[in-house]
This record gives structure tokens, C-alpha cells and sequence, in this order.
């Protein structure tokens, strides 16, 4: 989003706010995914004090 439409100054929230619409609508109409760039253990390894301790 920050290369696409934010990479200029914008003056008035309406048109930050239609931006970023008009941003999500082409994204979701091309089914553009997200690349995660780690696992979900991996997250937990690195941000492990952010995850709660879970006891049975």
C-alpha cells in the first residue's frame, strides 16, 4: 500500500479514506494473497513474550 497510493501527501482524510478503498477493492478483486514470510511456530518462537502461556 505504501508503494502503490501512500507514497505522495494526501491532505484530506476523505481522500486518504477513498484511496485506501479503491486500494482494498483491486486487491480483493484480484485475489492478490499475502506472503507470509514465517510459520506460525516460528512466530511463536521469535515473539514469545507477546504469546500467553497456556496451562491444561
Amino acid at each position: 500500500m505504501t508503494r502503490e497510493c501512500l507514497n505522495q501527501r494526501i491532505g484530506d482524510v476523505s481522500i486518504l479514506a477513498r484511496y485506501v478503498s479503491l486500494w482494498e477493492t483491486e486487491r480483493n478483486d484480484n485475489f492478490v494473497k499475502v506472503d507470509w514470510r514465517f510459520t506460525t511456530q516460528n512466530a511463536r518462537i521469535k515473539l514469545k513474550r507477546l504469546y500467553p502461556v497456556l496451562k491444561n
